[in-house]
Order: C-alpha cells, then structure tokens, then sequence
C-alpha cells in the first residue's frame, strides 16, 4: 500500500510538473516568439522530476514525453511528428542520460540519508538501553542489599534503623515504579505515526489529581498552583500529561539544588493551554539546554548520583506533548531558576 501511494504520488507530480513546463514554453514562444530555451526548460523540468521521485521510471517517462512534446508542438513541422530527424535522437539521448543521472544520484543520497538515520536510531536505542540498565540496576542492588541487612540482622538492628533500611527499600520501589510507568508510556506511542486517543478533560480535576500524586511523594515541598477560574476543558490523554507534568516537577525536586519554591501555573492563550513549572533553583547548564529533550547519557553529569534519570523523563516528556500536537521547552528564568513549558490546543 506505501509502494502504491509513492507510485500515485509520482505520477502526479510528473503530470504537474510536465503540464506546467508545457504551459511555460507555449508563453514563451507566444510572447518572445523564441525556441531557443524551450528544450531547456523541459531538461530543467525532467531533473526536478527525477530528483523528487522515488524510482527511474518517472524520470525517464517524462524524458520521453518531452522529445515527443518538443517534436511536436515546437519544431517544424508543427504538429507533425518527426522521429527520426538528428535533432529528435540527440534531444532523447540527452534528457534519458539526465534522467537516469539524477535518478541514480538521488536514489542514493537517500540511501545515505536512510542509513545514517538508521545508525542515529541505533545509536540512541543503544545509549537508551545502557541508561535503562545502569538505572535499573541501582535501585534495585539497593532493595537486594537493604533487604539482605534487614532479613540477617533482624534481632540486633535497632528499629530505627530497620525503619531507615525499608524507607530506602520505599523510595528505590517508587524509583523503579516511575521509571517502568515512563518506559511503558514509550511502548504505547513509539513508532513514526505517533496518536494518542484524546478525551476532554476539565483542567481543575487535572491539577488535583497531580497534586495528590505529588504530595503523596514529596509531602514536604510546597507546591504553588495557579490556574484559570473559568471552566477548562482541554483535550488530550490525561494518564499521559499526568505522566508529563508529574515528571517535570520531580526533576525540579531532584535536580533543582537550593530550590525552595516550586509552582505550577495554567494559563489559556488563544485556543492553546500553555503550562509551566518554574522552580528558583540553580537553573539548567546553558550546554544542556538545547539537547534536554533528546535524553542525556551523560552519567557524569546527573545531580544525582544514586538514581540517575539519564534525562529518560524529559524525553519521554517531549514525545508525549509532540503526540498531542503541542510544544515543550525549557529555559532560566533571569532572576535563577527554570521553567519548562508546554502548550495543548484547548477544545474550541
């Protein structure tokens, strides 16, 4: 079905570009009452022909098309057909040489373009993996050995102590929880045609059910709201953009050092929700900023060390808000501090 729809594709912009070359030319000979750069233009017309299509046989058709086109309509006798004159035979040979030229060079600069795409894909589902496991494997030599301590030295370990082991064993559970929520989100829309299935959604229960979440796992921060008082309903998959928001203000609490306010605001733009979360921490590296999205596996440059998110949320952020057809971004704000920001089409 892809082949065909190439296929149909192709012919139409032969015919286009072909019925557009022909109407030139005839403008051209009407007001300039010249030949010389009708040949020319139907060269020019067959390399844009074999440069865009996606196999030879559009290029070396309407090669043939233009010398019977220029043997017909534009040399003597008109509107007769000469086939066998020099100048018909030098004219085809030309333009199939072209045709077949472009063709073959076009085909493989996009053998190249596939390959290198094909190797970038590969390159970061290798760094994925490799961040996936390194933070996989963290937590839960972390469970393994809490529970260890805990099952061989229950009799003489204090119960505070036992407290602060399963506490760890608490956190690193949550850890791997989010992180196998992010994966499984990933699963859900990979691929090139991403969709998500879009419902309305009223921004208020939206912001509540982030708050329950939030404050179940970080009840000690304050989180600042503020969102419009009108009624609010705006379209999108609310499991996803919970996912979103809830990832962003974790990583605000995890790498936002000296941090001690952090707010989620709501604001309608158009017929756009534009959503921020804005921390007063210490800011994001100004050499991070322009590759945050694409998942960092720089593991040297986590803040946190114990669980290092490889920047796997912010990726998974930017596919979500892009499969719901918005924009995500994130910059310092001038007095310290970051914003991450992201827009969703209200329901009109």
């Amino acid at each position: 079905m892809k082949l065909l729809k190439i296929n149909i594709k192709d012919v139409f912009f032969t015919i286009l570009v072909l019925v557009i070359v022909f109407s030139i030319n005839l403008a051209i000979q009407h007001l300039f009452c010249t030949q010389t750069l009708i040949p020319m233009i139907f060269v020019l017309g067959i390399f844009i022909i074999a440069q865009k299509s996606e196999s030879y046989l559009p290029g070396i058709v309407a090669s043939l098309i233009s010398v019977l086109t220029v043997n017909y309509a534009f040399m003597a006798p008109y509107y007769e057909f000469d086939l066998l004159s020099p100048v018909c035979v030098f004219s085809a040979a030309i333009m199939l040489i072209i045709a077949v030229m472009t063709s073959t060079l076009t085909t493989k600069i996009k053998e190249q373009q596939r390959a290198r795409a094909e190797i970038e894909k590969e390159k970061i589902r290798s760094n994925l993996l490799s961040g996936i496991s390194h933070d996989l494997r963290t937590p839960l030599t972390s469970i393994y050995g809490s529970t260890c301590v805990i099952i061989e030295n229950y009799d003489s370990l204090k119960k505070e102590q036992q407290l602060k082991l399963l506490n760890e064993v608490r956190e690193d559970s949550e850890w791997l929880i989010r992180m196998v929520e992010n994966l499984l989100s990933v699963t859900r829309i990979d691929g090139e045609n991403i969709s998500v299935v879009k419902m309305p959604v009223v921004l208020e229960e939206l912001v509540d059910t982030i708050m329950l979440k939030f404050k179940k796992r970080w009840s000690g921060q304050d989180l600042i709201v503020n969102i419009p008082n009108e009624f609010i309903v705006i379209p999108m998959d609310p499991l996803l953009i919970e996912q979103v928001i809830v990832n962003l203000l974790e990583n605000a609490m995890i790498h936002a050092a000296g941090m001690t306010q952090l707010s989620l605001n709501v604001n309608i733009e158009g017929n756009n929700a534009v959503f921020e979360i804005v921390d007063n921490g210490c800011g994001i590296p100004e050499e991070r900023l322009d590759n945050l999205f694409k998942g960092n596996t720089d593991q040297s440059c986590s803040a946190d060390s114990h669980r290092n998110s490889m920047g796997i949320g912010l990726m998974i952020c930017d596919t979500i808000i892009k499969a719901h057809k918005g924009k995500i971004s994130a910059y310092n704000r001038h007095d310290g501090g970051a914003v991450f920001h992201f827009t969703l089409e209200t329901e009109e």
